[in-house]
């Protein structure tokens, strides 16, 4: 593996129709309600030429850059689960039979299409590894996360830039994706002769057999530095450090900390949280009914540990409180979640600060117990 060449803007087109003449549900990022959203495309020309984002705590804005670039932003609220871990996903449907005597139990089969997703971010790509391990690594293998995953043909885009609320580097998780990640090509966009080319490597036989068939050149050192420049730009302007080191011993060391009664002073407990976060996978089911009774189905949809009714049992919620819902989240993120899949469930793409109505900041929240056994006062 490892190969590397160029592609223009062309090349980038004739990617993509090779993927969908190959049975590929292409998707990409697309602008739309005035965000970065993950949609299906059919050319470069859907994908957000000349757009940045600005993010910042509880701040999201689009806003035109000064260049044609396609993908200048960083990320946007969805995520690559919306197709793998999708936020419904019907389980299975029973009908009366004409007598009425009896039912007809149908499982749901999932349809039969593979993905191929154009400008996965290297910390999206760990995301979806996570996700991996979730799903598919454990005793109980997920058939409908397998039947989405299965055959997928990702596309990664290595990062050119940061936005204040990225800390990929902390979790070493990008900005560049890490050969072995999981990506079948991965891209990096940069300027040559004055026009937007891409540097491309590849990550598997398929990434390779897909290559040979583009239009591309020789990939030349001065190709590779300038695209080892553009990765170096976005690893200089992270607006974020998570400092990992205990990580998981000092959450649990702290379980009645102070600052979890401060988080919970400003918490909404919305959920918006783990709605935008690539690796969260609670859920729950729900039935429906049609009023004659002729037919029922359940489902499975996306829900969240912040809500009150998520950890209810006989006798009412286990986690009635703010301060205990955002704690089992931030704990479970950073600490347990190595004790049941072996690392963290942070890929440190800043979503949970930016969409945090309110702003709060999951860096700082662990930036202020770390201080505090260090022996910093509460006001510093």
């Amino acid at each position: 593996m490892g190969e590397a060449a160029v592609i223009t803007r062309d090349g980038l087109d004739a990617l993509i129709a090779a993927l969908g003449t190959a049975g590929y549900r292409v998707c990409g990022p697309t602008v739309r309600d005035q965000a970065i959203i993950y949609d299906d495309i059919e050319s470069s020309d859907d994908l957000p030429e000349g757009w940045t984002d600005e993010q910042e705590g509880g701040h999201y804005r689009l806003k035109r850059r000064d260049d044609d670039a396609l993908f200048g932003y960083v990320v946007g609220p969805q995520s690559w689960k919306k197709y793998l871990h999708p936020s419904r996903q019907p389980l299975w449907r029973a009908t009366r039979d004409d007598a009425g005597s009896g039912f007809t139990l149908q499982p749901t089969r999932d349809p039969e299409q593979r993905f191929a997703f154009i400008g996965v971010r290297a910390c999206e790509l760990a995301a979806i590894g996570v996700q991996d391990r979730v799903f598919l690594d454990g005793a109980h293998i997920d058939p409908h996360y397998r039947a989405h995953r299965e055959g997928a043909f990702i596309v990664a885009v290595n990062c050119g830039e940061a936005h204040s609320t990225c800390f990929c580097v902390s979790m070493e998780t990008g900005p560049k994706a890490f050969e072995g990640s999981g990506y079948d090509l991965s891209l990096t966009e940069i300027v040559v002769d004055g026009g937007r080319a891409f540097l491309v490597e590849t990550g598997s036989d398929d990434g390779m057999a897909m290559l040979a068939t583009l239009p591309q050149r020789a990939a030349t050192d001065a190709d590779r530095n300038t695209a080892d420049a553009a990765v170096a730009h976005a690893v200089a302007t992270q607006g974020r450090q998570l400092d990992t080191r205990g990580l998981r011993e000092l959450l649990l060391d702290n379980l009645e900390h102070w600052r979890w009664d401060d988080v919970a002073e400003r918490c909404l407990t919305c959920g918006n949280c783990t709605m935008v976060c690539p690796t969260c996978f609670c859920t729950s089911v729900e039935d429906a009914s049609a009023l004659d009774g002729s037919e029922t189905s359940r489902s499975r949809r996306w829900d969240s540990c912040f809500t009150l009714d998520y950890s209810y049992i006989h006798g009412g919620s286990v986690r009635p409180s703010t301060q205990s819902r955002y704690r089992q989240w931030m704990t479970h993120k950073l600490a347990t979640w190595h004790d049941q899949f072996g690392s963290s469930g942070c890929v440190g793409c800043g979503r949970c600060i930016t969409w945090c109505p309110v702003g709060i900041d999951i860096t700082e929240e662990v930036r202020a117990i770390r201080d505090s056994e260090r022996g910093a006062s509460p006001e510093s």
